[in-house]
């Protein structure tokens, strides 16, 4: 019971020893500073004399749209050498040299197809700078839906020649 009441008295002293420090300015004082205090006037956004320039100029998004129209040609072209592969591996077993040439077809136009949407990546990423930036981007978006098109045209394309290879 003393050990205890001895522990008591002890932390007790501790805890009143902040209390004896005095106010010589050996401590910041803990009134608000000038800064600390709110402006009473409106804060006002500062105002910019120069407009909000594009994130991509006509010519790099004209660059981006023959890209993918070339990639979508490589795509074509691939397409209608699968055709006539598919068309031969239609209802052949698996292990048919005719299936093997249609299934290397078949991973030829899905490389073809990521061609054109690696265009569509670099787009979205165009469009992502502007609306960040509030700079204008109806030529990207006109951009976008085109290269979408053509990215839509090749999954159709790809979903018949799986059909037609039965899978």
């Amino acid at each position: 019971m003393r050990a205890g009441l001895k522990k008591l008295a002890t932390l007790g002293l501790i805890a009143s020893l902040p209390a004896c420090a005095g106010s010589d300015g050996r401590y910041p004082s803990l009134a608000q500073r000038a800064f600390e205090i709110a402006p009473s006037a409106a804060v006002t956004a500062p105002q910019t004399s120069e407009p909000i320039r594009p994130v991509a100029s006509s010519a790099a998004l004209a660059a981006l749209r023959e890209k993918a129209k070339s990639a979508h040609d490589a795509f074509a072209r691939q397409q209608s050498a699968a055709m006539p592969l598919a068309r031969a591996a239609a209802g052949r077993p698996v292990e048919s040299n005719a299936r093997a040439a249609a299934l290397v077809a078949m991973a030829g136009l899905a490389s073809a197809r990521g061609a054109t949407s690696i265009v569509m990546a670099d787009l979205d990423l165009l469009a992502a700078d502007a609306a960040t930036t509030f700079a204008p981007k109806a030529e990207i978006d006109s951009a976008r839906a085109e290269v979408l098109a053509l990215i839509e045209s090749e999954d159709t394309a790809m979903a018949q020649l799986w059909e037609i290879l039965g899978q």
